[in-house]
């Protein structure tokens, strides 16, 4: 997992919770800390920091990798703004993940090992399959739904199958009511 992943975490954490509450994670975690942006760690260190959270927070796991991707798209569009440049809508953006930001991260951070999604676009909803060995399909929905409020749109977000549940993959639907609304 590139170290862009822990630099966010650490930020999301920190701006909600303190400095202090970054050091326990750390500490029950057994992780080092120290993530440049360009390196590479492995994913088992974020599980553990994700481990140390839920239990810190009395959350689920889903839950902290949701409020985890909802809170870090605001900083990613700090930092990266040519991500987000030529989107005026949630919709797009997540539309172009695979092809414009996807594509990117690869150019910015050599062996990036990113999902893939496989996304359809009917009526006004999006159908997405997520395709990842690291199973953070609800990091995912919160990127998403970080990304509606980001750009001050409603998001319904289903998940319709999930590795997790016991289904063979994962597939999201992603409507936003009031496009909708507005192509009726």
């Amino acid at each position: 997992m590139k170290g862009v992943v822990f630099n966010l975490l650490q930020q999301v954490v920190v701006d909600s919770y303190g400095e202090d509450v970054w050091d326990d994670l750390l500490d029950a975690a057994g992780a080092h800390g120290a993530y440049t942006s360009l390196g590479s760690y492995p994913d088992a260190e974020l599980e553990s920091l994700v481990a140390a959270a839920c239990a810190k927070l009395s959350l689920p796991r889903v839950e902290v990798l949701r409020w985890f991707g909802q809170k870090a798209m605001p900083l990613l569009a700090k930092a990266y703004p040519d991500f987000f440049a030529g989107h005026s809508t949630a919709r797009t953006f997540v539309a172009g993940v695979n092809s414009i930001i996807h594509a990117e991260v690869r150019k910015l951070y050599p062996g990036a090992a990113c999902p893939h999604f496989n996304i359809r676009e009917a009526d006004g909803t999006l159908t997405m399959d997520y395709a990842s060995s690291r199973r953070l399909c609800a990091l995912a929905q919160g990127f998403v739904e970080g990304a509606g409020a980001l750009y001050c749109e409603e998001v319904d977000f289903r998940h319709l199958a999930c590795v997790e549940h016991g289904d063979d993959g994962c597939r999201f639907e992603v409507v936003w009511p009031a496009a909708v609304a507005r192509a009726a």
